[in-house]
């Protein structure tokens, strides 16, 4: 009887080690099935050198991550804008990136308390989010709303340092 107790708590223990894992993701998003493509499992735009030059050169052409409710992000570029690749960012870009100051809060405090290196897609995410928050703070004219994403911008800009120089 007490070896199968074992046995059963023997195995429980990844699972529980799992559901763990999940509620600590810095991109909850991220982890739910999004247009119900099986590679959404985990969603990540960079899968070789030649998609980071991608992703260089969208947001160099002056692409703009939009907003809430406004879609993914606006490539101004048509040639870039028609690539598969680029759909695959709008998915990233509407769907994981957070949008709302609240939730950027929750994220540079869990990237504050985090102890490991980020992963390649949460790197890549937490570049994106540092774009849209700069993009963000441009257009804002109100000063305490204007201080408040200074201050988130400033958080993942010390987050992403901090994970570089970890490596």
């Amino acid at each position: 009887m007490t070896w199968r107790v074992l046995l059963l708590l023997y195995l429980s223990a990844p699972l529980q080690a799992s559901a763990q894992h999940r509620s600590t993701a810095l991109y909850p998003s991220a982890q739910r099935i999004r247009r119900g493509a099986p590679w959404w499992l985990d969603p990540a735009f960079q899968r070789s050198v030649e998609d980071v030059n991608l992703l260089f050169e969208i947001l160099l052409a002056g692409s703009r991550i939009q907003g809430e409710g406004r879609g993914g992000i606006e490539i101004p570029d048509e040639e870039l804008a028609s690539l598969r690749k680029a759909e695959e960012l709008e998915v990233i870009c509407d769907d994981v990136v957070p949008k709302s100051l609240s939730e950027i809060r929750r994220l540079t405090g869990r990237l504050e308390r985090r102890r490991r290196p980020l992963s390649r897609p949460d790197f890549e995410r937490t570049v994106l989010t540092l774009v849209f928050v700069t993009q963000t703070l441009e257009r804002i004219t109100e000063r305490n709303q204007r201080a408040l994403w200074s201050d988130s911008l400033a958080r993942l800009f010390g987050a992403l340092q901090r994970d570089l120089s970890s490596w």
